[in-house]
Formats: C-alpha cells, structure tokens, sequence
C-alpha cells in the first residue's frame, strides 16, 4: 500500500473537524515557514469533557484559537509527544488554566525544562565553539548567538510536576486505550498514541506523510548519534503498526500506507548517507555537505537545522567507521573518507 491521505478536505487555521467518534483535529497556525500544527481532541468522558494530545506555540494567537476550540468544555488533561515549541508551548498554560495534569515522557520533560532555563542567557562557548567546527563564517556565529535562547520566548511556564509516559504503556482516554509507542532520533523520547481497536495512531512528528523530521546533532551532546536512533525507531514502528493504520501527524494530512512511508524515509536516509560517503573523498566540513542531504538551498533562517542534520549523519559515519574526522589549526573539523 502507498501513501492514501484519507480526507479530500482539511480544516482550516483554527477549524476543528471530527475525524471519528471521539477524535477531533485542530490545525493551529504557526508563523513559520512551516505554517500549521494539527492537534488533536480526544473524548474522555462525557461528551464535553476532551483530553488534549499537542499544544501549539505558546503565543497570543494559539491561545485564542484554544479558547475558541474549547469554549464549554471540560479540559481533563493534556498530554504531550515531545518537546519542540510547537508541540509543547502551549502545554503549560493550558494545564494551569484548566488546573489540569501534563503527561509527557521523561527525557522530554526535563530537557524542555532545561531548554526553557536558557531564555535570556549568552550563548555559551561551547555553542559558538560546535558552529565555529562546523565551519560557520563570523555572520553565522553571530547570528546563533543573537538566536540562542529562543526556545522559551515560545514555550509556556512548565509546571513544577508532571505524568510520566513509558513505551508501551496503556494510557485510557474515555472508553478507548491508546499504547504509548516511543521513537527516538527527532527528539530524545518521542511519545507516540496508537489505538488498536480504532486502526488509529496520533504520530507526532515520528511519521508524517511528505517531510522527514529534522533529525539533528546540539552543541549540548555533540558526539551524539541520533541517526541511529532514528532509523532503528522507523525499523521499529513497521513492527509495532499495521500497515493500513490511520496515521494522524503533526504536519500534512490523516494518511494511510504507514510501512510504504516508514520504507520511504529509511530509504532517503539510506541514499542521503550513500551520497554523503561518496562526497567525502574529499575533505569536507560540515556545511560543506548540505547538497548530499538536502535537494533546496540552505538559508541563514534554517543553516543550524541543516548542519545539525549534517552532522547526524557524519556522526553516524564516524561510528560506522565510514569515515575519519581532524581539526584544522583554526579548530574546524573536516570529515574524509576512509
């Protein structure tokens, strides 16, 4: 089965459509280049009572589409698949305003509560050090140093306390049972909501039906390998999922065919390492390597996802021993095939 989107029709900025009983899907307005979120409302309960499963950008707009969405409602809990502001920014606000309980993984929680901390501190060296060895020129540096600390200018107050979700737990919204299905890669501990007795998974970011989620290395972990990760989570998703589950993502369209997408994105990682490996048979840094990766041009707006993503998949050479890596007398690392 290839991918087969399941409605002709989407809801608009701010709408809510009724997916099936009890399922409900709001596309929230980002002001990105990326321009929308959906989010879903689960019945859990009586009919006014609705459990949030993704929160938007904490801002005055996402706000007052929640308002709107959930006006004569009884908001039980919110919960939440991984910490990007999108996912997560409103989560706070929400649960203080509806003196609710946030469920989230662990390693989610506690590094958006770490990212959050950063507002308003100077970019630490170690930062401007992981770019400048990317081989980011003086504009670049400075404008990641002008940027740093944004995560929390989009991100409510977290609360002090929250509950936990586990891989393969059993999480009872109303009267249906979602397992909680983890992926890792895109972000530490991704929750993802699959109801077996629906055929529905609500995927965050961990499957969508056009784009692959950045999956990037931080100046905070800078040897890390989530390519790895990533590709052993896609590998593990086709086990745990039918292929004919409805995938409800964070970006695009309700979709069907989740094996041919999973198969897709090992496939562009696949080929995207292939390509990597040929081009350095010659010495190449970081931001040297982008058109191996990456069919578009790359912009100051996205350069830091583009390196980050770049050096996941060099770091994943490195550890495959595909590749060699030596600094210069400037301390710019550059990467050589074995």
């Amino acid at each position: 089965m290839s991918v087969r989107y399941e409605f002709d029709l989407r809801p608009g900025h701010g709408d809510v459509n009724t997916i099936v009983d009890g399922i409900e899907w709001l596309r929230m307005p980002l002001p990105f280049a990326l321009s929308h979120i959906n989010l879903w409302m689960l019945r859990d309960g009586s009919s006014s009572d609705i459990a949030i499963i993704d929160a938007g950008i904490h801002s005055g707009k996402s706000k007052d589409v929640w308002r709107a969405a959930i006006a004569d409602r009884r908001v039980t809990r919110v919960l939440v698949t991984h910490l990007h502001p999108d996912h997560v920014g409103c989560a706070g606000w929400l649960c203080d305003d509806n003196k609710v309980e946030l469920w989230m993984t662990r390693q989610e929680y506690l590094l958006c509560r770490i990212l959050v901390a950063d507002t308003g501190r100077p970019a630490p060296d170690a930062g401007v050090n992981f770019y400048r060895a990317a081989g980011f020129p003086g504009h670049a540096l400075a404008r990641y140093q002008e940027m740093f600390g944004m995560f929390g200018k989009f991100v409510a107050t977290m609360p002090d306390s929250y509950h936990r979700l586990v891989d393969g737990m059993c999480v009872s919204i109303g009267s249906s049972d979602w397992e909680v299905v983890v992926g890792n890669g895109h972000s530490p501990e991704h929750a993802c909501f699959y109801n077996g007795e629906r055929n529905v998974v609500i995927s965050g970011d961990q499957l969508l039906p056009t784009i692959s989620s950045n999956v990037s290395v931080y100046p905070t972990e800078p040897h890390g390998n989530p390519l790895k990760d990533w590709l052993l989570s896609l590998q593990r998703m086709k086990q745990r999922l039918p292929e004919d589950v409805l995938v409800l993502p964070a970006h695009g369209s309700p979709f069907r065919g989740a094996h041919a997408r999973l198969d897709a994105l090992l496939e562009e990682h696949t080929n995207g390492l292939a390509e990597l490996l040929d081009l350095c048979r010659k010495p190449q840094r970081a931001v040297d390597v982008f058109p191996a990766l990456f069919k578009a041009a790359i912009s100051d707006s996205n350069l830091i996802m583009a390196t980050g993503e770049s050096i996941a998949h060099l770091n994943y050479l490195l550890y495959e021993g595909a590749i060699d890596v030596e600094p210069d007398a400037h301390g710019v690392l550059w990467y050589r095939r074995r």
